[in-house]
């Protein structure tokens, strides 16, 4: 929809969502018209450098012309059906899905969020069906984040802070350890735990890449205490960090993974994979969703894996990100700069506040985002190229210098 299809202006669309919604989100201060590639643009045309992508979602660009076209295609044949009928978008996906990344099975959500509520309670239910009523008991990182649901906000390690404030007593059965500390992770799992629950890269953590020491001995300790191993890569999944999934530069395999985001290309869309043992836990009528596995957004995947896969687009994020990652660390006032592939985050000194660089930024047209006040985020359309990182670094160098004076 076009603003001027409305008959309204910026500040009348501004004043609606003032007096009409439920504000939980600090807004960037203007309007976002359209979108293509590796831009957005405003209502008068105005195009902003996109290094958001959606939060790691449009991966393969904004309105990618082959994700759009099997949205319009499924929206005309089959919008929605529940989930009795087998439709065509479903099973393409699901094999497509299974085969690239090497897991067995599928189930969809819809959001990322919902998938790690899918994840815990097909681990839960696998414990407490395989072992006995007691073993339900998941340990997860500090400082992680798993979403805004109950057990998934229960699973985030960041009691009495962040998402947790103001809502009561967590979900029971989870425990905390400091994330790429092994020995913490043991020392914290019990007679009575299923499994361990991580991100390969910490995201609103402030993008903390997981060591190989960390990750392979997670493994070998599940393998070694029959305990599942949990992959959160809501995140980093589908080619963000230079590999498919994060996962595989460790040269391991989860026993369930949860993803979304760059999955739908745009539209809504979560899923959890698991080995064939472990899915056996859910069973008919054990867990569902009205929406999940929706065919227009099971099209869009299906389209938008294809453009990932068939461009390369991996390998593109190893490349730019390698050669952005050298340029920020230039920039005045970076204390670190840390990430995997084009997962990115820039830790400043306390010159700079984060927040107040973001919207500086935005001012300049360079839309991305800030965890806390010294960490700024770039997670960029893994299109995006060493032209686009050379703008984005310079209007970064421009804010810098303006707020650092």
């Amino acid at each position: 929809m076009r603003l001027a299809e409305t008959g309204l202006t910026a500040q009348d669309i501004k004043n609606k969502v003032s007096t009409y919604m439920i504000e939980t989100y600090e807004r960037f201060d203007f309007l976002a018209e359209s979108a293509k590639d590796q831009y957005i643009y405003n209502e008068n045309g105005v195009p902003y450098l996109d290094f958001y992508a959606g939060i790691a979602v449009n991966s393969a660009g904004n309105c990618n012309e082959r994700v759009v076209e099997a949205v319009v295609e499924q929206a005309r044949t089959l919008m929605q059906t529940f989930n009795y009928p087998y439709t065509i978008p479903q099973a393409l996906l699901a094999e497509k899905v299974c085969q690239t990344i090497g897991m067995d099975k599928i189930f969809y959500q819809n959001s990322g969020a919902e998938a790690n509520e899918a994840m815990i309670k097909m681990a839960r239910k696998y414990g407490i069906e395989t072992y006995g009523p007691n073993r339900y008991h998941i340990v997860t990182a500090k400082m992680g984040f798993h979403g805004r649901t109950f057990g998934a906000m229960s699973a985030t390690g960041q009691p009495g802070n962040g998402c947790q404030v103001g809502y009561g007593p967590m979900t029971y059965g989870f425990s905390y350890a400091p994330y790429n500390d092994l020995q913490a992770f043991k020392d914290a799992c019990t007679e009575n735990t299923i499994a361990i629950m991580v991100e390969p890269v910490q995201g609103e953590g402030g993008i903390h890449p997981a060591t190989q020491e960390f990750m392979g001995g997670l493994r070998e300790f599940c393998d070694q205490n029959e305990m599942l191993l949990l992959i959160d890569e809501v995140q980093t999944g589908w080619c963000r960090t230079g590999k498919v999934m994060s996962y595989m530069h460790y040269g391991i395999k989860p026993d369930i993974v949860s993803m979304a985001k760059a999955l739908g290309g745009g539209m809504p869309i979560g899923a959890i994979c698991a080995t064939s043992e472990v899915a056996t836990a859910f069973s008919a009528g054990s867990h569902g969703s009205t929406f999940g596995g929706h065919p227009v957004s099971c099209a869009a995947a299906l389209a938008q894996v294809d453009e990932l896969l068939s461009h390369d687009l991996a390998g593109n994020a190893r490349r730019v990100g390698s050669y952005l990652m050298k340029r920020l660390a230039m920039l005045p006032h970076v204390r670190e700069v840390r990430g995997q592939g084009l997962m990115i985050g820039i830790e400043f000194d306390d010159a700079i506040d984060a927040v107040e660089l973001k919207h500086e930024c935005v001012r300049r047209h360079l839309l991305l985002t800030a965890i806390g006040n010294d960490v700024i985020r770039l997670v960029p359309p893994l299109i995006v190229t060493t032209d686009d990182c050379d703008v984005a670094c310079g209007i970064l160098r421009a804010s810098i210098e303006a707020l650092a004076g």
